[in-house]
Parts: structure tokens; C-alpha cells; sequence
């Protein structure tokens, strides 16, 4: 899949000509301060990717919501670490919600008797990943003069050299090379199609961040996780409690309500900045 999006990102690179000059000479991208600057976002998205596929392993799609709701929270303290922004007490206390929903998600998995802790510590481990993905994504995107395809072409020729130790170290050549329908037609489709939309979803995300903020594009992340629940509970005709449902509800309601308070935020801290444009 990750190949795939290196042919799409590599032919448009190789058809519009004028996106080689993105890098500012000094980061082209045969010099070590393009390495050096795209490495740490490319092992994070392998790190986002491998803990994903790794919680889904253990757990049902419809978990890997809760397991996953961390994101927003981690994202705080992420902002506050590497970028130095201070957060509000109204956005705690959104925070403090959401985790109380991964635990009571967490505690309903293991009422219902299939809590897996290997494949929440993923789903934790994935959010993680996420959260500095976002926030390195903001960082790098200047270096490269804004320019999305490049950023996803350098990201994912080096996340695919960075996948091939993995594979190698998880011994899954031999599972690889033995699997009986290696040379389907109809496996082979659906793993295009499943590189396609990767990398659509890849797309989208870095030009949702360069547009928007790390922190809007895991609020929509949320809520797409939360759509994603539901039809996976409806298309594996599953059967929730009551709580375990409360425990969604209470997780999207917190990052609902982070996402409005820092909405307000942003607006205050911009309105100053309007009232000086309009007296010039």
C-alpha cells in the first residue's frame, strides 16, 4: 500500500515538474537536512500505522474507537511539551471526560469478558503516534515550502524502507511468500483499493493540518472513529450494553466540547489581532 502512494506521489512528481523546486536548495532532497527533517514524521507514521493494524489485531473495530480516544488528550499535553502552549482549565476538564470514557469503555470490554490490555496499550501507543504525527506534520510542511505531494512522496519512500526491518525482524517474509492467494487477481485488487484510499486519507490529513491545526484534524479524526463504530456494531450485527455505549457518547461529547472551547479560544486570542488590522 505504502509503494502505491510513492507511484501516485512519484508520477505527479515526475509530471509537474516544478514541484522538484519546493525544497529550498539546502533541503533537497539528496541532502541530510531533508533526511534529517522528514525521518522523525515518516517513523511516526510507520509507528501510526504498525500500532494500528496491532490493536485491530487484538481487538473488534468497534473497540478500536475507545482505544483510540486518547488522541485529543494526548494532543494536549503534546502541544504543551513541544510547542509550549498552555491549556485552559475548561480544556482539562474536556480531557478529564474523555479519559473518564476510555475507562468506562476499557471496564465494559472487560465486563463483557473481551478486554484485550495487548491490544488497548496499541490503541493507546496509536493515539500517541497520531498526536506527534499531527503536530510534526505542522512543523515540517514550511520546510517544504507547503507543498503536500512532496511532503507524502519523501514520507512514504522512507516509511516503506522503514517497514522492510520490520517485516524482516517479525519473521513475515516466509508468511508472505507462503500465502496461497499471493497471486489472486482479487487480493491484489482489494489491496490497491485499500492503497488507494490510504492514500487519500493521507492526503487529505496533511492538507487538513496545513490548513486547519493538528488539533482540528483529530477532532474530525474523533468523529469519523465514532461513524466508524457504529457501522462496524451494525455490520458485524454485534451486541453493546448500555454503558458501553454511554462510554462512546461520553468520549465524542468531550471532544465535542474540547473542540468548542478552544474554537472560543482561538477567536479571543484573534480578536485583538482584527481590531489593530482595522484601525490601519
Amino acid at each position: 500500500m505504502l509503494c502505491l502512494h510513492v507511484v501516485i506521489c512519484g508520477i505527479y512528481k515526475a509530471v509537474k515538474n516544478d514541484t522538484e523546486r519546493a525544497f529550498n536548495p539546502i533541503y533537497s532532497y539528496s541532502g541530510s537536512c531533508s533526511f534529517l527533517l522528514v525521518l522523525p514524521l515518516s517513523i511516526l507514521f510507520t509507528g501510526t500505522i504498525a500500532f494500528n493494524n496491532l490493536s485491530l489485531k487484538y481487538v473488534d473495530v468497534a473497540f478500536y474507537y475507545i482505544g483510540r480516544s486518547l488522541t485529543t488528550v494526548f494532543n494536549v499535553i503534546l502541544t504543551y511539551l513541544i510547542l509550549g502552549q498552555k491549556t485552559s482549565p475548561q480544556t482539562i476538564m474536556c480531557c478529564a471526560v474523555i479519559v473518564g470514557g476510555f475507562w468506562l469503555g476499557v471496564d465494559q470490554e472487560n465486563v463483557a469478558g473481551s478486554l484485550s490490555i495487548a491490544g488497548t496499550v496499541f490503541g493507546v501507543l496509536g493515539s500517541l503516534a497520531l498526536s506527534m504525527y499531527s503536530i510534526y506534520t505542522k512543523r515540517v510542511l514550511p520546510h517544504v515550502n507547503q507543498h503536500i505531494w512532496l511532503l507524502s512522496y519523501y514520507n512514504n519512500v522512507y516509511s516503506c524502507l522503514l517497514f522492510l526491518p520490520l517485516i524482516a525482524i517479525n519473521k513475515e517474509i516466509p508468511v508472505i511468500l507462503n500465502y496461497e492467494k499471493l497471486a489472486d487477481a482479487k487480493f491484489w485488487l482489494f489491496m490497491t483499493g485499500g492503497g488507494l484510499c490510504g492514500f487519500a486519507i493521507g492526503f487529505v490529513t496533511a492538507l487538513q493540518i496545513q490548513v486547519t491545526s493538528p488539533l482540528t484534524h483529530n477532532i474530525s479524526g474523533t468523529a469519523k472513529a465514532c461513524v466508524q463504530t457504529v457501522l462496524a456494531t451494525y455490520w458485524f450485527s454485534e451486541t453493546k450494553s448500555l454503558l458501553w455505549w454511554f462510554s462512546n457518547w461520553v468520549v465524542l461529547g468531550g471532544s465535542t466540547a474540547y473542540a468548542r472551547v478552544r474554537q472560543k479560544e482561538m477567536e479571543y486570542q484573534q480578536r485583538p489581532e482584527k481590531l489593530q488590522e482595522t484601525r490601519v
